[in-house]
């Protein structure tokens, strides 16, 4: 596997072949990115809604039907489709249950790493809730770390992908009742295999220079 080429041969895909379904071996590994990805604390504050079926996928569709239609057929053409959400709130509790889960992993050998990992934890959590008044901004910059994560995951897995802000996050709200679970959609992303007439297959990919993007001290 050579990183470069994968990276230079993924885009976002415009059109998807309906006809191509991910194996579930793959998609497997798809939600372990989702699942093991990295996170400030690890705060892992997300959830994801997950759509292969013509019924499921329709029902994401409403976030683009209105507002955004140009994105519907990305949705309905996919493999599959991944509603995209975070938390609204990283309270007390939300951070205890944090910790109980790395304690039952066994990640703690004795209380005193517990503690100080608590202590830890709790430090920075309210450095962004009382001094920076920005939890939601830093809970949503983990979720992007997680999407990022998942798009070259997923071109490590010869899978396409098109990440989508353009859609209507009130509506999935509304749609799956997140904000009455904790959560907030930010994004979608559609999984499958490009169609051969997608023209953005066909056009280079530009970025800057390493020179422009990188200062080697």
């Amino acid at each position: 596997m050579n990183l470069t080429d994968i990276l230079k041969d993924r885009y976002s895909v415009k059109q998807f072949d309906a006809t191509k379904k991910i194996s579930d071996a793959d998609f497997k590994q798809v939600k372990d990115v989702l699942r093991l990805s990295p996170s400030s604390i690890n705060l892992q504050p997300w959830h994801f809604l997950i759509a292969d079926t013509p019924e499921g996928k329709a029902r994401i569709a409403k976030g683009t039907e209105v507002s955004f239609p140009f994105n519907t057929p990305k949705i309905l053409d996919a493999s599959h489709v991944i509603v995209i959400a975070a938390r609204t709130n990283a309270d007390e509790a939300y951070l205890t249950s944090i910790l109980e889960q790395e304690d039952k992993d066994g990640r703690y050998a004795k209380q005193e790493y517990k503690d100080q990992a608590y202590a830890g934890r709790m430090m920075f959590a309210n450095l962004h809730r009382y001094d920076l008044k920005d939890v939601q901004s830093w809970i949503e910059k983990q979720v992007y770390l997680n999407m990022g994560s998942l798009l070259t995951g997923a071109a490590v897995l010869g899978i396409d992908a098109c990440p989508m802000e353009g859609v209507d996050v009130k509506a999935l709200d509304k749609e799956f009742g997140l904000r009455e679970k904790g959560y907030t959609a930010l994004a979608l992303v559609s999984l499958g295999y490009r169609k051969e007439t997608d023209f953005n297959s066909k056009l280079p990919k530009s970025r800057f220079s390493e020179e422009t993007i990188i200062t080697k001290l």
